[in-house]
């Protein structure tokens, strides 16, 4: 009856026929994954039916980044549309400003059931810190912790709590993890009771899984699913010095034993999540509710997995700042409708609600990319830009599906092309060839960082550097 209510009372304020259908939003994220485990990014070793299944009956964007690649400021800037400097959260551990609005906030206002599982990351260095305060239009935040990468939860009397102790304090333990306690499986239960209780309603549900982050554990029996494969080893992982911009030097560097020894329990971790995604989805078919829901799988920055001799993230190398992103959409987005123009995550407040039909919050400063999912659209500004964390030597990228324009306070600028150069190896910068392709770029950067007050514009070497690039002959 409610859901009735609501259709017909925004149909009644003259909002037009793309709201007389409300779309549920389910919003799945991963923390530190790498695109290409997934087999719609031609991963070959996992096998991940149930996120390919979002990507075939949706659209998969190929060139997806992370707006800066560490977990607070990438999370802040997707829920809310605002880069970094606007939302407050530069680097990790940072709290999210008051004055953001969420996409949750939006459609909590307009009578959705909303919540939050999963790491948040969002509320300083609270740690696990169950149900933050301040919940940013998230309201059933039970079973949100603030920090950390848990391996075992469970419900107590008091609540929900990390269920691996070691010396009386939470541990990353994953020991006797079953289907039931382990952290993936956990929030996936979480997810499809909360589902489950809003079939006859609209809702927003946002879940964020700890893993595939370190530590490379995971229960049985994915702990032991890929102990023999043979882990490809990254071209990049013993590159040349001359082949290193000082921004991505690693120390020590990643040797491809180590690559060989870790790869096994991440592949074991990222089979796990795509069963219990397969799981949600099954419980959106069984409702019938998969029909009139969006559902929207990311991460929130990438890991390296030896790439360039590195683990983790960071830096705006492919493997750290480029990320998956799906979006299904039914009746809206086509069925294998591929992206392949740069967006990043302030770009996907404005696309949901354009696709929703709701305003986004004021503020907001990502584009509107629905066009392009929707495949109505045949010219697009290809390019997205992407920024260190605060509390380091500072470096600026613009990135489009092709190019990579890297500036920095650490020496020389950096131009890749991913296209003939996808290990990223080369620098192509001072190439003659290169001129007008840097010109652009940089013209680009430098709009961007008037427009959004980006200060890392400032910084003397920077500065220099974009300044002589656009005087270049």
């Amino acid at each position: 009856m409610k859901r009735l209510l609501l259709t017909f009372l925004f149909v009644a304020l003259g909002q037009g026929s793309a709201l007389a259908k409300l779309y549920n939003v389910l919003v799945i994220q991963t923390d530190e994954h790498h695109f290409k485990t997934l087999g719609c990014y031609g991963g070959k070793i996992v096998g991940t039916p149930n996120i390919d299944w979002i990507a075939r009956h949706g659209a998969l964007a190929t060139s997806f980044y992370a707006t800066t690649p560490v977990c607070s400021p990438s999370r802040g800037a997707l829920i809310s549309g605002r880069y970094p400097q606007y939302t407050q959260v530069t680097n990790n551990n940072i709290p999210l400003g008051d004055h953001v609005v969420t996409f949750a906030e939006v459609l909590r206002r307009k009578g959705y059931k909303t919540g939050y599982a999963g790491k948040w990351h969002l509320d300083g260095l609270g740690k696990p810190q169950w149900a933050p305060e301040r919940k940013f239009g998230f309201d059933d935040n039970r079973y949100m912790f603030n920090r950390g990468h848990w391996k075992k939860f469970e419900i107590t009397g008091a609540g929900p709590r990390v269920a691996a102790i070691k010396r009386g304090k939470p541990s990353y333990g994953v020991e006797n993890a079953d289907s039931k306690t382990f952290s993936t499986d956990w929030l996936a239960n979480r997810t499809i009771d909360f589902i489950n209780l809003n079939k006859a309603e609209p809702f927003c549900y946002m879940v964020c899984f700890p893993d595939p982050h370190g530590p490379n554990t995971v229960r049985k029996p994915y702990d032991k699913m890929y102990k023999n494969v043979k882990v490809p080893i990254p071209a990049s992982v013993d590159k040349s010095r001359a082949q290193t911009p000082r921004w991505g030097a690693a120390s020590p560097r990643i040797t491809a034993d180590t690559v060989r020894m870790l790869m096994p329990s991440y592949y074991g971790m990222v089979k796990c999540l795509d069963d219990n995604i397969g799981r949600i989805i099954d419980a959106l078919r069984k409702n019938g509710q998969i029909d009139n829901t969006i559902i929207v799988f990311t991460a929130d920055h990438g890991d390296l997995c030896g790439e360039h001799g590195r683990l983790n993230k960071g830096v705006p190398y492919e493997g750290s700042a480029r990320v998956p992103f799906l979006f299904y959409c039914p009746d809206k987005i086509p069925a294998g409708t591929v992206v392949n123009e740069a967006l990043s995550c302030v770009d996907f407040v404005p696309t949901l609600f354009a696709l929703t039909g709701d305003e986004p919050p004021k503020g907001v400063e990502g584009r509107d990319a629905s066009a392009l999912f929707r495949g109505v659209i045949t010219k697009w500004d290809d390019i997205a830009f992407i920024r260190s964390t605060s509390g380091v030597k500072p470096w600026l990228t613009a990135v489009t599906d092709r190019y990579k324009l890297v500036y920095s306070a650490l020496g020389q600028p950096w131009l890749y092309d991913l296209q003939n150069d996808p290990d990223e190896l080369h620098n192509k910068f001072t190439n003659p060839d290169s001129k007008k392709i840097v010109r652009r770029l940089t013209a680009k950067l430098t709009a961007y960082a008037k427009r959004h007050n980006d200060p890392y514009a400032t910084d003397p070497q920077i500065k220099a550097d974009m300044s002589q690039a656009l005087g270049r002959d």
